[in-house]
């Protein structure tokens, strides 16, 4: 089976390069890998990457920031190149976010549950670790959680055994060509894009399983540069699901939690300055939601104007 990724990547380009370093050492190499950045500082130097002057990476830029529009960007390309799979000729096409650290066997691992359970259309891996819960992790942290030298941390991507799940982790995931052909990012989710994998694994969900396997093993940093505001952030804690679950993507208890987490946490969290997390701004930005919605005019768009 044919593989694909895509990269959409802000301001990383050194951290994009590991990634690469990675996906060279894949067991089952991908057709093409594409990255997508916004302004030339965030593919600097990758154009001499050995994958991309071997022709097996291709560098582009989007005329917009926002992880939708740039995932978006990179599976137009895609289709233009005829990479999307025919019935005698399958093929899929996962999402790396630009510090996520695969396992070696990530992409031979997908494919093999994408051609043994035919009804599987998306799938997402156990995380071993995840950075985005605290400080953000070291590369030397990574390595070690791959190579078994450190114990996985809980998770809700993990676990022994595979199971259905309604949402992706977005920063691994991997989707069949039925769904990649006629489905989008929603590009109403401006910039970091907040449950954007849901949204999307909501629209999959119309044409098979989306689940979740231990198989594929990763990594996630967790690194906090180039993300968004806090206030901005806790805007689209609210935003977001509000948004979701009027299209129909997101469950309104899945909804109601997001939302009553979001704000309890915050306002937990808010009593003591955070040295990584602003979640004073968090919930600032909770708080304008609310009362946006209240007058009727929360939509996810308004983070712009923060």
């Amino acid at each position: 089976m044919r593989s694909y990724i895509v990269i959409a990547t802000k301001g990383r380009a050194e951290t994009v390069a590991t990634l690469l370093d990675q996906l060279a050492l894949q067991s089952q190499p991908s057709e093409l890998i594409v990255i997508v950045g916004v302004e030339t500082a965030d593919i600097a130097g990758l154009s001499d990457h050995k994958l991309t002057t071997e022709g097996r990476a291709q560098v582009l830029l989007s005329d917009k920031a926002g992880l939708p529009i740039q995932r978006n960007f990179g599976l137009a390309h895609l289709e233009r190149l005829g990479a999307f799979g025919t019935q005698e000729s399958p093929s899929f096409v996962a999402f790396f976010d630009d510090d996520f650290r695969p396992a070696m066997d990530w992409m031979e691992s997908a494919a093999q549950m994408f051609v043994e359970h035919a009804d599987v259309v998306a799938l997402t891996g156990h995380v071993l670790a995840d950075g985005i819960k605290g400080s953000g992790l070291s590369e030397a942290n990574a390595s070690d959680y791959l190579t078994g030298d450190i114990t996985p941390m809980p998770h809700w991507a993990s676990g022994p055994e595979e199971r259905n799940v309604s949402s992706m982790y977005g920063c691994n995931m991997a989707f069949r060509d039925v769904v990649v052909r006629s489905c989008r990012f929603d590009e109403r989710l401006p910039l970091y894009a907040w449950q954007e994998d849901r949204d999307y694994t909501g629209q999959a969900q119309k044409f098979g399983r989306t689940i979740y396997t231990p198989a594929c093993r990763g990594v996630h940093l967790g690194i906090k540069s180039a993300r968004q505001s806090g206030v901005r952030f806790g805007y689209s804690q609210i935003a977001n699901p509000i948004y979701l679950a009027g299209k129909g993507t997101m469950q309104r208890k899945h909804m109601r939690r997001f939302l009553w987490r979001a704000l309890a946490v915050n306002l937990a969290r808010s009593i003591r300055t955070h040295p990584t997390v602003d979640f004073r701004g968090r919930l600032k930005g909770n708080l304008r939601a609310v009362l946006d919605f209240l007058a009727g005019r929360c939509t996810p768009e308004r983070i712009l104007d923060l």
